[in-house]
C-alpha cells in the first residue's frame, strides 16, 4: 500500500506561551513539512528523467541483456516469456509513467515505474518481479 506521508518539523504544544515568556517570533523549530511518497522516501529512490519511446527501448534491451544471465533457469523462462508483455504494457503508459531508480544509480538495477491510476490520489509502483532481492525481515 502506497501513500503520501507529511515530513518536516511536528508543531508541539508544550504549554508554554513564547510571547509571554519573551522568545522572539522567529525563534523555535523550523515547521516546513513536505509530502512525499512513502516507498520513494523510505528506499531514497531518485526521480529520472522520462524516457521517450526509442530511450525506454533500448533502456529494456540493455535491462534484459544485464539481468538475464543472473537468474536462475526458472526465472530466466518466466522473465523471458513475460518481458514482451510487460513492455508492451509500460509502452501504452510511457506518457503517464514517472521513473525512479535506486540512490547508487547502478547500471544493472532495475527502474521503477510510477503512475496514477485514473482517480487515484496515491500512485502504483511497478516492477520488474525478477530484478528484485528478497529480503527478511
Amino acid at each position: 500500500f502506497v501513500q503520501w506521508v507529511v515530513q518536516g518539523a511536528v508543531a508541539v504544544d508544550i504549554g508554554a506561551n513564547p510571547y509571554v515568556e519573551g522568545a522572539d517570533e522567529d525563534e523555535g523549530v523550523d515547521d516546513q513539512a513536505v509530502k512525499v511518497v512513502d516507498i520513494v522516501d523510505t528506499f531514497r529512490l531518485q526521480e529520472q528523467p522520462p524516457f521517450d519511446k526509442k530511450q525506454f527501448v533500448a533502456y529494456i534491451k540493455k535491462y534484459i541483456k544485464l539481468i538475464t544471465p543472473k537468474l536462475d533457469e526458472e526465472k530466466q523462462a518466466f522473465f523471458k516469456k513475460n518481458i514482451e508483455a510487460a513492455t508492451k504494457l509500460l509502452l501504452s503508459k510511457l506518457s503517464d509513467l514517472q521513473f525512479f531508480v535506486g540512490e547508487s544509480m547502478h547500471d544493472d538495477s532495475t527502474v521503477v515505474f510510477a503512475y496514477y491510476k485514473e482517480g487515484a490520489t496515491d500512485p502504483t509502483f511497478l516492477y520488474f518481479g525478477v530484478g528484485l532481492k528478497e529480503v527478511k525481515c
